[in-house]
């Protein structure tokens, strides 16, 4: 408690626990009207009992926060992409590197470009970053549809929200043509997949939009167009969301995805995107910045990241996978089950190049009204230049994976 009435002088975000007499509709309105399909993770409840409030303040420091980390972020990719020299210290999948001198007619203008910048409150009343989810970022619905139905729960006291459904679905309109046809790529047997597909589809429908459901393999390339394949839905497609990770998706038996690093038919995420995605992003800034780019941004907010060989001896690192994935693999001992821990180091001894070694931050603890303190991880999405949103999650221990719970993010109005 002591933690809470500490920082709470620097920090207003807190924990709002739902009323009781009032979760259990909460909950049933979020799985089947809020598309979480996923309630659970084993036998644990992964809609939380609470919400978290932001002041305004604090939205408006998180919002310039991460407009700056995305516009730093996408000059850091463009750089990448001309100096593909610079790149084999983010130690790629090696299909990937044989496609990237492919990306020759990258025009960031042509394609939606969608970040999440994962923000932790720490004990010293600051934010840090612990990653940027660059590649295929999820919580569609949760950061759209929660904070709607959260909103009206608490009397006449109302709270603000950020729509990012909205937000995401009018960036990808701009790049449709009328009539164009958009497929959403994704795993199709993963519920998990197609709850966020399943948002964003209905979203763009009833903006007027035609929508296609399909995986990887039914799509081809064809004079640099994107071309479905799928029955009773051939035909040239106007635009590509993309929700399987490219490392997946490269590695798939047919070659014809190749065609996707230098086609013209604009997507959401690029290829491009698998740069930032890497944990590994950060070994490359000191090339980066004689190149004349500035980050300052991105070393305010993210923890030292080094390699893991330059980490020995020095105390305080945890060891994170380059390609991890809600908060797996993570060697933050206290959080870890069972062997998993010995089980991250021995693979870390193997193949260091796998991973980055992160200095450990000390997360805050936020404390709810029963008493009961929870870590928070608060996304905030990058649309095209702007934020455009929050997915949240909390955990009782300090590793946010998924084991975690989602809550809605709600603001506070402006009180000066």
């Amino acid at each position: 408690m002591y933690l809470y009435v500490r920082y709470n002088k620097l920090f207003k975000v807190k924990l709002l626990s739902i009323p009781k007499d009032k979760y259990d509709d909460y909950r049933l309105k979020v799985i089947f009207k809020g598309y979480k399909w996923d309630p659970q993770f084993f036998d644990n409840n992964t809609i939380s009992k609470h919400v978290l409030l932001i002041s305004a303040r604090e939205n408006t420091e998180l919002e310039e926060y991460t407009e700056k980390l995305g516009r730093e972020t996408i000059k850091a990719e463009q750089v990448l992409n001309a100096n593909l020299n610079l790149t084999d210290i983010l130690y790629l999948p090696g299909q990937i590197r044989k496609e990237l001198p492919q990306m020759n007619n990258y025009e960031a203008d042509n394609h939606v470009r969608l970040m999440r910048f994962d923000f932790h409150p720490v004990t010293d009343g600051s934010w840090v970053i612990s990653e940027v989810n660059s590649d295929v970022p999820g919580g569609f619905a949760e950061a759209s549809l929660m904070p709607e139905y959260a909103s009206g729960l608490f009397g006449e006291k109302h709270y603000k929200y950020k729509n990012f459904g909205k937000s995401l679905a009018e960036a990808i309109a701009e790049k449709v043509k009328p009539g164009g046809k958009i497929m959403l790529v994704h795993c199709t047997s993963f519920s998990d997949d197609r709850q966020v597909m399943q948002f964003l589809g209905d979203k763009l429908e009833g903006m007027g939009l035609q929508v296609i459901y399909a995986a990887g393999d039914h799509l081809t390339f064809k004079d640099n167009k994107a071309i479905s394949i799928l029955d009773k839905m051939q035909g040239e497609v106007a635009f590509i969301s993309r929700f399987t990770p490219l490392e997946w998706l490269i590695g798939m038996k047919p070659k014809r995805w190749q065609g996707y690093f230098n086609t013209i038919t604009p997507s959401c995420n690029h290829p491009i995107a698998i740069f930032a995605q890497t944990k590994r992003f950060p070994l490359v800034w000191d090339k980066l910045e004689k190149y004349g780019l500035l980050l300052s941004t991105w070393r305010k907010l993210l923890p030292e990241t080094i390699e893991v060989k330059d980490a020995k001896n020095r105390e305080g690192f945890i060891f994170k996978p380059a390609c991890g994935r809600v908060g797996e693999g993570i060697s933050i001992k206290a959080a870890c089950r069972e062997n998993e821990y010995e089980t991250i180091i021995k693979d870390v001894k193997r193949h260091p190049k796998k991973y980055v070694a992160q200095k450990m931050f000390n997360s805050l603890p936020l404390c709810t009204e029963e008493g009961e303190s929870y870590h928070v991880c608060l996304g905030s999405y990058f649309v095209n230049n702007k934020a455009a949103g929050y997915y949240a999650r909390i955990s009782k221990k300090n590793r946010i994976d998924s084991w975690a719970s989602d809550i809605p993010v709600l603001i506070e109005e402006d009180t000066n």
